[in-house]
């Protein structure tokens, strides 16, 4: 445990962004696998729709600085590889 009061503050105030980021790291991660899920099902106006959603969501998390940018960027870039792929499969 926290041997001073500073790091017993810091453990109180970590706790408190945690479960403020919690429900913002939640829709990402939904948005996403609802985006996945609709490219998989090869509904190409379902996942059009789902996919700029996702993208939006992981945009807005990472301003909040929820995740880091570069961590949404890699999550952007895996999804919009699928959604690629898909398209070209057509």
């Amino acid at each position: 445990m926290a041997n001073s009061k500073s790091a017993e503050k810091r453990i109180r105030v970590a706790e408190q962004k945690r479960l403020r980021n919690r429900p913002y790291r939640t829709e990402a991660r939904t948005y996403v696998k609802k985006a996945e899920l609709a490219i998989r099902a090869g509904d190409a106006d379902a996942a059009a729709t789902a996919v700029g959603d996702a993208i939006s969501t992981l945009d807005r998390v990472a301003n909040r600085g929820v995740i880091h940018a570069n961590n949404a960027a890699r999550r952007k870039s895996r999804l919009m590889k699928k959604y690629n792929a898909m398209g070209s499969e057509a």
